[in-house]
């Protein structure tokens, strides 16, 4: 069993610890530094460069004004609750208990973090599809668990039933399913999905699911797995509000289980946070019940956004993937002849002017040559921010023949 401390397990994890022990700073706190020193166009981070809908705005600045700027209730507010138990019942036909089975949480992070301090430790395993977003190896160090990686592979990345069997056993603690995918904007369907709860249901895992980009998924629609016959007695479901309404610095998120399941969840995220967003609970839940127009809107302005930054790359030199959903978009450098995206990476900003994210820096060490050649970009920013950002791409065919 790793003796170290939980500090040290969680960098290691994340590939922040050296093999002398010196700490690195994150990828993306290395690539907006670089993009800030530069004046590059982040296409980095996967945050907004505007601001969500007025109603929603206008709703914390009433709260604000109206004195909700104390504690909240421990697992969230209850008109807050109720909302998102209406917005379960609405759009995937899912009864939820807002008083048992709904917790609200800092934002999905700190739901991730308190499912898996709840269920894992030493010697279990969690089962990811890799790539992966990077707070999950950090805490399945800090848990003491084992990371299994499923593989998903370029242009498609779609998961091979046979791998996610192999990679289920009686070790399995929990299996970690994020669709929409960050970063690879894939998006399982229910064939998929009835694959990882059969293996769950085989190993008599907890399967928790990351939703944050439910609603923003083009021409293929999200299906919760917890929609699933059987899924209630073992789905946890995460999801947030940042990503749909553009407040991803509000950290308002939440967690959907059965309340056998939810209680221990509850149990440590009350001595992590205890309780946040006291005036942005009540803005969520009117963002959450908001009209069908607004998440249509959303979604459609979102996939004009992936096509131009899509169209760019490929003018670029770039083999691009088709994402169905998320913020993201990955390239392939490689018919550029590059073959070290993370070298190609730190050189774009003075190249071209642009700051992408490589690709293994959300995979383990022993995969990162798997993907060796990717790039995430970020196209969650204004249109013109966009179009500035292909402009600039198409002059690196030039650049890197420099």
């Amino acid at each position: 069993m790793d003796a170290s401390t939980p500090w040290q397990r969680t960098a290691r994890a994340a590939g922040l610890l050296g093999p002398s022990g010196q700490l690195s700073p994150t990828i993306f706190a290395e690539m907006s530094a670089l993009a800030s020193a530069t004046g590059a166009i982040n296409l980095g981070q996967g945050f907004p460069d505007e601001d969500g809908p007025a109603d929603v705005l206008e709703a914390a600045r009433r709260a604000i004004a109206e004195g909700a700027n104390q504690y909240p209730p421990g697992r969230g507010i209850p008109d807050l609750r109720a909302a998102i138990a209406e917005h379960q019942q609405r759009f995937y036909g899912l009864t939820v208990d807002p008083e048992r089975e709904i917790c609200v949480t800092a934002g999905a992070t700190e739901a991730l973090a308190a499912a898996i301090l709840a269920y894992c430790g030493p010697g279990d395993e969690i089962v990811v599809f890799e790539p992966y977003y990077d707070a999950y190896a950090a805490l399945a160090g800090l848990s003491g668990a084992q990371l299994v990686p499923v593989p998903l592979r370029f242009p498609d990345f779609q998961p091979d039933e046979a791998d996610i069997r192999a990679a289920v056993t009686d070790r399995t603690r929990l299996i970690l399913v994020n669709t929409p995918h960050n970063p690879t904007g894939t998006v399982f369907g229910p064939e998929t999905l009835a694959v990882i709860l059969e293996a769950a249901e085989r190993a008599d895992a907890l399967v928790v699911t990351d939703e944050v980009y439910e609603h923003l998924t083009f021409g293929s629609a999200h299906v919760p797995l917890s929609t699933l016959p059987g899924a209630a007695e073992r789905v946890i479901t995460i999801s947030s509000a940042g990503k749909t309404f553009s407040t991803t610095g509000w950290k308002i998120g939440w967690v959907t289980a059965s309340a056998g399941l939810l209680d221990p969840i509850v149990t440590v995220k009350q001595f992590l946070t205890y309780v946040n967003g006291a005036p942005f609970q009540p803005a969520i839940a009117a963002g959450l019940r908001l009209p069908d127009t607004f998440f249509e809107g959303a979604a459609d302005a979102l996939g004009e956004k992936r096509d131009i930054l899509s169209a760019g790359l490929r003018a670029a030199g770039f083999a691009v993937s088709n994402p169905a959903g998320s913020y993201f978009v990955i390239a392939d450098a490689a018919p550029l002849g590059v073959t070290d995206a993370a070298d190609l990476c730190r050189r774009l900003p003075e190249l071209v002017g642009v700051v992408g994210i490589p690709v293994s820096a959300f995979v383990s060490a022993d995969h990162a040559g798997d993907y060796r050649s990717l790039i995430r970009f970020a196209f969650c920013k204004k249109r013109d921010v966009l179009t500035q950002a292909s402009a600039r791409l198409a002059q690196l065919g030039t650049a890197l023949e420099t």
